[in-house]
């Protein structure tokens, strides 16, 4: 072996034809083993009933570089033709290759990221790798996660690309092969993965798919298995268990479903709380349904055609779910060493773990019920869920806690999909339409705050808080009761839903003050600072100092508004008193500047609604304001949820989380 040398990575073989033409790429598992897709090795002949028994195995990475003749393995031929379903092939060398490695695959999340595919177009004498953006599928009979191009005009997958390693390219995984090409689409419109063609330049219009690693060990079996590890995705059910179909059996199933996959599936970010009910299995029929029709091992053991008939908005995209746990009968040690195998986290204590899925890019997708039949409950939720809730919506993550019976009140949450019917005695009779006009109006209000939060949230300490989006459960409630007319309900769903748009429209009216009063100040700072230089003659350095401080606490998140308008009251007390004592004030104060004291002294907005935060305080800031958590949170958090206080009523639920 001493004069045997390996490339980095040592794994890139090239899967010719019988006669040398090279027909795509492949991973050397072992001295015996190659892994590549069906089509490229179809492109070589050497299908079962195919003009050609073998193909020849190149080796990219070796020197001296080897070739062996191989064949497909007993019992390894996956493919279905005409689809991009069932695309995998274990290919066997005749003769043992003599390399000495071992190649692991690693189960890993795929909901996005970036990856590098290592192909070998035409004529190549190694590997070509492209980089690319993992995209999901929203396709419904899809098995391969959308690759696509980082930018216009980078180069992109062609010819000799089919069965090429894909490798994560950042995060816990950066260099680990987490599944292989298996098609592309080029801006032709041709695949561009049969082993014709070259290299492209995108246009925007390119596609590939990746076959992700637990969907080719659902078909290899114990023929990968050596090959394969990490923690699976899911492990809410049986792993790769089946979507039953008559989960869905009437509107509240159905009703949850539609909202849980709207929050997963779409831009939403933050903790959704769902009530299962009691149920000896790891959570309602319905979730574990809804989890399995992300999950890549549950869509390959699907028969074809099942999710394509499931009813409008119950089915995932692939990998839209990163991890599923089943908590029952489960320690806070089980839990985390969940975390940590499937995000591939470096452990340590609750703390640890809970800050570093925070950190995570991109943002986790985690879904963990049965969380009150764990084995013991209460601390589950004080040291490791009850922080990601409290922080989910500000750091990107999405995540849902199932609970069989009612949650602690104190959990934070961002949506709460309670199934139960909405209390209260009917003031008025209400028709299904005004109700559903109701909750319409109050949806779009709701993601209007959403974004208002997104874009503001982070840049103020105790910045009002968002109230929890009471739509999705409205929604829910309004499917069951359109189902009886008249229905009592529809009247408490109409003043829920009042209540609620109430709510909203505080936060909007705080939030809207507190910017006001930001740019006020930022506006009455420059002013004066113009005001300074035009008046004083020479430059005075303790005015400088105090401008400096004003600014500084005007433009780092988190602003504490209350500090800014002290230190930008202070310096425009002293330019005005500077200029004062050398008499240079060569108008009396224009109108402008007249009108930046008062809005200094008094708040008053862009809106002319007064805000009067105290000197060293935040006025209009609702304690619950914690909610806003940019990545350079001031200290604390060893105040906050891990002491129990899961509220979002103080600073430390939004403390420095090493972000």
């Amino acid at each position: 072996m001493g004069r045997h040398h390996h490339g980095d990575p040592t794994w890139p073989v090239r899967v010719d034809d019988e006669h040398g033409r090279p027909r795509g790429a492949g991973i050397l598992l072992d001295d015996r083993h190659v892994l590549t897709s069906a089509h490229a090795v179809i492109g070589a002949g050497a299908a079962p009933g195919g003009s050609a028994v073998r193909v020849r195995v190149t080796s990219l990475a070796c020197r001296p570089q080897w070739s062996r003749s191989a064949r497909v393995a007993p019992g390894s031929w996956v493919h279905l033709a005409g689809t991009r379903r069932r695309d995998v092939a274990l290919l066997r060398l005749d003769e043992p290759a003599d390399c000495g490695i071992t190649t692991m695959l690693r189960r890993a999340p795929v909901s996005g990221g970036t990856v590098r595919v290592h192909g070998v177009p035409e004529h190549a004498s190694r590997p070509v790798p492209v980089d690319a953006e993992l995209a999901g599928n929203d396709d419904r009979e899809a098995e391969g996660c959308l690759l696509k191009p980082l930018a216009p005009g980078t180069p992109w997958t062609g010819g000799g690309y089919s069965g090429a390693a894909v490798t994560a390219l950042d995060g816990a995984f950066a260099g680990r092969v987490i599944g292989i090409m298996v098609g592309g689409q080029t801006a032709g419109g041709t695949d561009g993965s049969d082993g014709s063609g070259g290299t492209n330049a995108t246009d925007g219009t390119e596609t590939a798919w990746m076959l992700p690693t637990e969907t080719i060990e659902h078909y290899l079996r114990s023929q990968i298995t050596p090959f394969v590890d990490g923690v699976h995705a899911t492990l809410l059910g049986t792993p790769g268990g089946a979507v039953r179909g008559d989960a869905l059996g009437n509107s509240l199933p159905r009703a949850l479903t539609r909202e849980l996959a709207r929050l997963l599936d779409g831009s939403w970010s933050g903790s959704a709380v769902v009530v299962t009910g009691d149920t000896t299995e790891a959570a309602a029929a319905w979730l574990v349904r809804l989890v399995n029709t992300a999950d890549p091992a549950a869509r390959a053991a699907l028969p074809d055609g099942v999710l394509s008939a499931a009813p409008p908005g119950t089915v995932l995209g692939l990998g839209a779910v990163d991890g599923a746990y089943d908590a029952r009968n489960k320690s806070v040690a089980d839990v985390r060493a969940y975390l940590v195998g499937r995000f591939g986290l470096s452990g340590g204590s609750d703390r640890d773990v809970y800050l570093q899925l925070l950190r995570r890019r991109p943002p986790a997708r985690l879904v963990v019920s049965g969380v009150d039949r764990a084995e013991n409950p209460d601390a589950l939720v004080r040291r490791l869920l009850g922080p990601l809730a409290a922080r989910a919506r500000a750091r990107g993550l999405r995540l849902v806690l199932g609970f069989a019976d009612r949650p602690p009140a104190r959990l934070p949450r961002d949506v709460f999909l309670d199934p139960e019917p909405l209390p209260g005695p009917a003031a008025r009779p209400v028709t299904a339409a005004e109700a559903e006009e109701a909750v319409r109006r109050l949806a779009e209000q709701e993601d209007a705050a959403i974004l208002t939060q997104s874009t503001w949230g982070g840049t103020f300490y105790q910045a009002p808080a968002l109230p929890p989006s009471a739509a999705p459960r409205l929604r829910v409630r309004l499917a069951v009761a359109r189902e009886t007319d008249p229905c009592p309900e529809l009247a408490a769903i109409h003043a829920a839903a009042g209540a609620a748009e109430a709510a909203v429209a505080r936060f909007a009216q705080a939030m809207r003050q507190m910017v006001g009063l930001h740019e006020n100040l930022t506006a009455d700072l420059e002013l004066y600072r113009r005001e300074a230089a035009e008046q004083l003659p020479d430059e005075d350095l303790r005015l400088g100092a105090d401008y400096t401080r004003a600014a500084r606490e005007l433009h780092t998140a988190p602003v504490h508004i209350g500090r800014a308008k002290l230190l930008v009251n202070r310096y425009i007390d002293e330019v005005n008193r500077r200029i004062d004592e050398t008499g240079n004030r060569a108008v009396e104060r224009t109108g402008e500047v007249d009108g930046a004291r008062h809005r200094a002294d008094t708040g008053n907005g862009p809106t002319g609604e007064a805000n009067r935060p105290g000197d060293g305080e935040i006025g209009q800031a609702d304690a619950a304001g914690g909610r806003a958590d940019p990545a350079g949170d001031r200290d604390g958090a060893a105040s906050g949820p891990a002491d129990g206080e899961h509220g979002r009523s103080d600073r430390a639920g939004r403390g420095n989380d090493g972000g």
